[in-house]
């Protein structure tokens, strides 16, 4: 029984559903790939697979549009895998649960992979029709955007003779993006001395930051919601300040581009510290949720003794157990660290109100092999600001005794003054909805901006449903929206210049 089985458009809600039987987070995306290319085997089109598992896909233009421009069309195929904690669904192996609801799509327990799930199926859906009117269609399908755009940043595309480009990575309907920011990861990696507790009396304390709204650390990153991590390493900071605690264990985040929702850690306190450190966990959160105010009112902190036997993190009964902890000043010195590099919103845009210039997110915390690593996502709409940023982290962990690196550095996609695409593009909505569309450039990153790089003169804009909460557990979209952009998408390619 197909959950989607029945809404419109049927072939695009059929396609999405096909995809979300296949594992498909970033990095684990060879069997999608593999689907797409058998896809294209079995309907006699040209495809190509490289070694990284982009696919090409092309069809050639149907009757009367031979002599019409290509079209590219262009998404990608992993997605954020992300869980609720106690959730059974092991997202490299197991398919999503879709759930209809409210006129939504979202996963039990998971994110859905709309982002961008929803751009294989309209690409899929159009290259399995026989009806739709269409110039040459060349279609790209990236791999491992969200971990650093490392698809499009290896992908060939000599082969293609398009020079406009749809990319349907957008997830507001009505709005067409037409600019971006850059963007680049950065690790630190900050090394700790490890210190066993068995000749010395230890209380074993976890402390977890929960209930966060998390989020896109483009779209959200000025929304002020909290960074489970940020705030959990500012309360250990305290912690360590005033009892000289011992970390054991932290983690947070499952992807260095979204807003981190939980995060824990265990410590080790001197028997007897506990009334005094239950009382300044007391004031850390209500300090906390009095700065987040409206703007993230779940935060909650939960915090008591750790049972090490079972390895079971919620309070329990005081336990004295011999465990692997650091020492108390290369505790000390990591979480300075962590809360010496920055976070969230650096700098906002001068030109245009409302847009944040700069910024980065600390999406992922753990402690592994004697290191407390953190991994950032960078962006900015100034290249220039966003290197100098880079640099700026890699001097504070240089300071700090920490290796740190940049990665998977992307430019910016720049507005094109003048846009024959764009103008297709708002002409057909304007026809279609009595309005015109807003044209807006974003600080999130798509990949318009190092495939313009790749392809001399390409003119392109990006388009979507509507879309909530991508990289979270609660993301869905609207059906009637797919079905709105579906139209539209269509009569973008039938039209006729």
């Amino acid at each position: 029984m197909r959950v989607l089985e029945g809404l419109s458009p049927q072939s695009v809600f059929y396609y999405f559903e096909e995809i979300s039987r296949i594992p498909h987070g970033s990095g684990n995306v060879k069997q999608i790939s593999d689907y797409l290319k058998k896809f294209a085997d079995d309907r006699g089109l040209e495809c190509v697979q490289d070694d990284l598992m982009n696919i090409i896909i092309v069809k050639e233009a149907t009757e009367g549009y031979e002599n019409e421009e290509p079209y590219i069309l262009q998404g990608h195929m992993d997605m954020v895998a992300v869980s609720e904690p106690g959730c059974s669904i092991d997202l490299t192996k197991d398919p999503l649960r879709l759930c209809v609801e409210n006129g939504r799509i979202h996963a039990e327990g998971t994110s859905l992979g709309g982002d961008d799930g929803i751009a294989i199926a309209y690409a899929l859906a159009i290259l399995a029709s026989d009806e739709i009117s269409h110039p040459r269609l060349e279609v790209i399908l990236t791999v491992n955007e969200e971990t650093g755009m490392e698809g499009a940043l290896g992908i060939d595309l000599s082969m293609l003779r398009g020079k406009r480009l749809i990319n349907l990575d957008q997830e507001e309907e009505g709005v067409v993006i037409t600019s971006c920011a850059g963007g680049a990861r950065v690790d630190v990696n900050i090394p700790m001395q490890e210190e066993d507790t068995a000749d010395q009396e230890a209380v074993l304390y976890c402390i977890r930051v929960k209930g966060l709204l998390g989020g896109h650390s483009g779209i959200e990153i000025d929304k002020g919601r909290g960074n489970a991590n940020r705030l959990l390493g500012r309360i250990l900071l305290g912690l360590s300040d005033r009892f000289g605690v011992r970390l054991c264990t932290m983690t947070g985040g499952m992807a260095d581009n979204a807003i981190p929702k939980e995060a824990e850690a265990v410590i080790a306190l001197k028997p007897g510290q506990e009334e005094s450190a239950e009382e300044y966990l007391r004031e850390e959160e209500n300090a906390v949720r009095a700065e987040l105010g409206d703007k993230d009112p779940g935060f909650a902190l939960e915090f008591g003794s750790w049972n090490y036997e079972s390895q079971d993190s919620a309070p329990v009964e005081a336990e004295r157990r011999q465990v692997t902890c650091y020492t108390a000043e290369t505790t000390k010195k990591a979480l300075a660290c962590l809360q010496e590099l920055p976070n969230g919103v650096i700098a906002m845009s001068r030109e245009l109100e409302g847009l944040v210039q700069t910024s980065l997110n600390l999406g992922i915390v753990r402690v592994e092999q004697k290191e407390l690593r953190l991994s950032y996502a960078v962006r900015s709409s100034v290249d220039e600001d966003k290197e100098l940023l880079c640099k700026r982290m890699l001097q504070i962990a240089e300071e700090a005794g920490a290796a740190a690196e940049v990665r998977n550095a992307y430019p910016g996609w720049a507005y094109r003054k003048e846009s024959p695409l764009r103008e297709i593009i708002a002409d057909v909505y304007e026809k279609m909805y009595g309005k015109k569309p807003v044209m807006e450039a974003i600080h999130a990153g798509v990949e318009c901006g190092i495939l313009v790089s790749k392809i001399d003169g390409l003119d392109c804009v990006s388009i979507g449903p509507d879309m909530a909460d991508v990289h979270t557990t609660k993301e869905s979209f609207d059906i009637a929206s797919v079905q709105r952009m579906w139209e539209y998408l269509l009569a973008v390619l039938a039209c006729r210049r």
